[in-house]
């Protein structure tokens, strides 16, 4: 983790920090498990941000306006969005066509937050298909 990551992780709430740093993990995992090669984690607008060759940018974040919230954030030009609210509607809650909102007060649903990051990072290779070949 870089400098600036580890001290934006810091400045959270520890309930929020172990929130992103679940997902951050995830994050890891996927594309370990793809072998989508070195993601690159910096900051962008002051959130930390995740990005492979293959893929679209993550970014994930907490804010104060929406203490009870934390979120995953894509690139609102993408399709990405859209294609988990048709795949996970009933499971994610969104804003936008541009992030998954999740609650610190439930579980995560990790097997549809890991299948949404999987699309994101493969989304180069996907952009074109169908449901991005879902």
């Amino acid at each position: 983790m870089t400098k600036a990551v580890t001290d934006r992780f810091a400045e959270y709430p520890e309930n929020v920090r172990i929130r992103l740093e679940e997902l951050r993990g995830l994050v890891f995992l996927v594309a370990s498990d793809l072998a989508l090669g070195e993601v690159e984690e910096s900051l962008k607008w002051g959130e930390p941000s995740y990005s492979v060759t293959t893929g679209s940018p993550i970014r994930m974040d907490w804010k104060l306006k929406s203490p009870n919230d934390y979120g995953l954030f894509f690139h609102c030009q993408t399709k990405l969005v859209d294609t988990f609210r048709e795949l996970y509607g009933e499971v994610l809650d969104f804003q936008g066509n541009r992030a998954i909102v999740l609650s610190l007060s439930k579980p995560l649903p990790e097997a549809a937050v890991k299948h949404c990051i999987e699309l994101a990072l493969t989304y180069q290779q996907r952009k074109n298909l169908p449901l991005l070949g879902c």
